[in-house]
């Protein structure tokens, strides 16, 4: 019986909610973040404890979410995730104070993750079916880094055209006014994306076909016995350090190839770039060919990279040697991302299982949100503006390489035949 596969609209709503449900809580921050700083008057250290309780709900939501994706069709708690996200967003466009914009992140933490997270990952999975899952996660990556530009874009053209006066001279009123306009924007994009999703991102009964009635202890001590949930957990930690310590690659531009902000910018740019190009021609090739062999090699990759960034051999005189190494590390490291999930089919954990064993893996998995920043963080300013500190990170940054291409051929050599 031939297998029926959902949808590309299917896929295409996934993208979309994909990266739309993190533009309020992350994207908008990270592209706004002067401005962000100034109407909401606060420290740096000030957003970064509100990341922080964002961080400790969402830890506590991997595990207690996954489930229920095993047991609600997922565009159902996908569209539900989006539109609670969004009302987060018109609290957070009044410029609240500082307890009341944590409890706002708090339940962005809530709904992006206990909701929305294993859901999205098992309707990616859904839409790959049997022979398709490194397309389905290879273009889901792919596709949100290029939706996530599209948002910023859209931002910056909204701010500039509410603004009276130049981004220069603006004052502090002007700058919340056009900033208000961009919170509320996305927040009414983010409420119809949940629309259509709950309309149109349909699968042919497939929703139905992979939902449990319960979801009891003795399906969460059936994936903690599979061998490829406890492998992931060390192979998506791995990566995801390697994902978190590519935010320095600008900041080594101008300290270390001594490139002014405009330039260094521009290489977080070209980063920004290469994300969706690895994640569409990864989506292309992972099925052709060993999807688990696949990422090994994206661990090499990152490897050769982070060691030619720790060597010290990249000076501010071999410009080409640093942008192959950009490149180099930046393929590595995405196609990580494109991978990961993409390789549970592989794994034998079964699709009705499929939000259970995502909230378990991703509870290890993602603990660099929670220890990578600081560690970094450290190792830079224990040397600042020098080229020690940014070979020590990363030195770190290939230890974990080495750690998970480990894990991931072992994870070849058991499910890659």
């Amino acid at each position: 019986m031939k297998e029926t596969k959902p949808s590309w609209l299917y896929l295409l709503l996934l993208i979309l909610s994909g990266e739309a449900i993190f533009i309020l809580p992350f994207v908008f921050p990270r592209v706004f973040r002067p401005t962000v700083l100034d109407v909401l008057e606060l420290e740096n250290v000030e957003l970064g404890l509100c990341f922080s309780v964002y961080g400790l709900v969402a830890m506590v939501s991997y595990v207690l979410g996954g489930p229920l994706a095993d047991k609600y069709q997922p565009r159902k708690l996908i569209a539900i995730a989006l539109w609670m996200t969004a009302l987060g967003g018109f609290i957070f466009a009044q410029y609240p104070d500082m307890w009341v914009l944590q409890i706002v992140y708090g339940w962005w933490g809530f709904t992006t993750i206990f909701l929305f997270w294993a859901a999205m990952i098992k309707a990616t999975r859904i839409w790959g079916g049997t022979n398709s899952q490194g397309k389905a996660f290879g273009f889901l990556d792919g596709g949100r880094g290029l939706t996530g530009g599209l948002f910023s874009l859209l931002g910056v053209v909204v701010f500039s055209f509410f603004l009276s006066e130049s981004p220069e001279v603006a004052d502090l009123n002007d700058r919340k006014e056009a900033f208000t306009y961009v919170i509320y924007s996305a927040s009414i994009i983010i409420i119809l994306i949940g629309i259509l999703v709950w309309f149109f991102m349909k699968s042919d009964k497939n929703d139905e076909k992979v939902t449990l009635e319960r979801i009891s202890w003795n399906e969460i001590k059936q994936v903690l016995k599979l061998p490829s949930v406890w492998l992931l957990m060390v192979i998506i930690l791995c990566g995801y350090v390697g994902y978190k310590i590519t935010d320095i690659i600008s900041q080594y531009a101008e300290e270390v190839m001594l490139y002014n902000q405009v330039e260094s910018a521009k290489v977080g740019t070209l980063l920004q770039f290469l994300r969706p190009a690895t994640g569409i021609l990864v989506g292309l090739i992972a099925d052709k060919l060993k999807i688990t062999w696949l990422l090994f090699v994206s661990f090499v990759l990152t490897l050769i990279g982070g060691v030619l960034f720790a060597s010290g051999v990249i000076a501010p005189t071999t410009t080409l040697l640093f942008f192959m190494s950009v490149v180099v590390i930046a393929a590595g490291v995405y196609a990580i991302r494109a991978l990961y999930f993409g390789v549970m089919q592989v794994g034998k954990i079964p699709m009705t299982l499929t939000g259970t064993a995502v909230g378990l893996i991703s509870l290890i998995g993602y603990t660099p949100d929670v220890f990578a920043g600081p560690a970094y963080g450290m190792l830079l300013d224990a040397h600042p503006g020098e080229e020690l500190g940014h070979q020590h990170v990363f030195w770190m940054l290939s230890a974990f390489a080495f750690v998970g291409g480990l894990a991931a051929w072992f994870y070849q050599r058991k499910y890659g035949r």
